[in-house]
């Protein structure tokens, strides 16, 4: 199993362990990656700075996502390691002082299940590392580094009982053998990076590329036993999006729209939604597993549509 340890900025750290949050966006200034194919669920570990220099916690990895910084902080909020959206922008300026961009794209790393340990169980010195590394590294359980790591990570995890793990980041019957991934329990935030992502950032009835204006609506809502899979969720313009909640759009199980007849009834209008009804849907994601479940789908229909 590969791992990655990535270095972490002192002060988001602080932050965030204050806050005990379900999810985190571990982001990086100017939108790139400092990893290339991570798995999701793989351990992503959090080396702090100088002058701590340990392995202070870690979480579990989704999804890497590019997002303008006012997006990140719709959907990630205080999740992001700041207090209010003006400190956000504050300390991504810092580090991109020659960007004129209004709204600069960031890197987001998003994590779940993250977890930050006490100062005296703090990391130290992990096998491999070097003093010039600046954005993170590898480390595979195959090797001897690997193991000693995770071992240690393990032993600390045991040892503290972490309830903060549902995922548990591997299989806690591989302690002795090889480890394995689990799939990530999503947040909120993670769902919405997730679903939109998925539908190639369009909207799932009219095709719609605004980014602003489209978001991650669930079919079965969260409140109501509904799951954050992407096969809970489709990407709507927001206006869709506000429809499908009050029952007054809904999908088939075949995936096609239908626009209720209370649009009408009720506000004597709905021409532009009407002239969607019966189509199927113009986009869907490329993997079949990230489709509309039909059992989602089917409870819509018979539980929030207005006939």
């Amino acid at each position: 199993m590969r791992l990655w340890v990535g270095v972490t900025d002192n002060g988001w750290f602080d932050f965030l362990s204050r806050a005990d949050p379900d999810e985190v966006n571990f982001w990086q200034p100017g939108g790139r990656a400092p990893f290339v194919n991570l798995e999701v669920g793989a351990p992503f570990l959090f080396k702090l700075k100088r002058p701590n220099n340990h392995i202070a916690g870690g979480g579990t990895f989704v999804k890497f996502s590019k997002l303008p910084l006012s997006l990140a902080w719709e959907v990630f909020k205080t999740k992001n390691g700041a207090g209010s959206r003006e400190d956000f922008e504050a300390m991504i300026r810092r580090l991109l002082p020659n960007s004129n961009a209004r709204d600069p794209e960031i890197g987001c790393t998003v994590l779940t299940a993250p977890f930050f340990w006490r100062r005296e169980h703090w990391i130290a010195d992990p096998m491999g590392w070097s003093g010039n590394i600046v954005r993170g590294r590898y480390y595979d359980t195959a090797t001897e580094d690997g193991a000693n790591l995770w071992a240690s990570v393990q032993e600390r995890i045991e040892g503290l009982s972490l309830s903060a793990l549902p995922d548990k980041l591997f299989d806690p019957g591989a302690r002795y053998g090889e480890p394995t991934l689990t799939r990530p329990r999503l947040g909120q935030g993670a769902f919405r990076v997730v679903v939109t992502d998925a539908y190639r950032r369009r909207c799932a009835i009219t095709g719609e590329s605004t980014l602003p204006v489209l978001e991650a609506a669930h079919i079965k809502p969260f409140a109501k036993s509904g799951t954050n899979e992407v096969s809970n969720g489709m990407l709507l313009r927001s206006d869709f999006h506000k429809l499908f909640d009050a029952g007054l759009v809904t999908v088939t199980p075949d995936l096609r729209v239908e626009v209720s007849p209370q649009i009408k009834e009720q506000w004597f209008n709905g021409r532009p939604y009407y002239r969607l009804q019966g189509r199927t849907l113009l986009n869907v994601p490329q993997n079949s597993i990230d489709r509309p479940s039909r059992d989602f789908l089917t409870w819509h229909n018979e539980n929030c549509f207005q006939w």
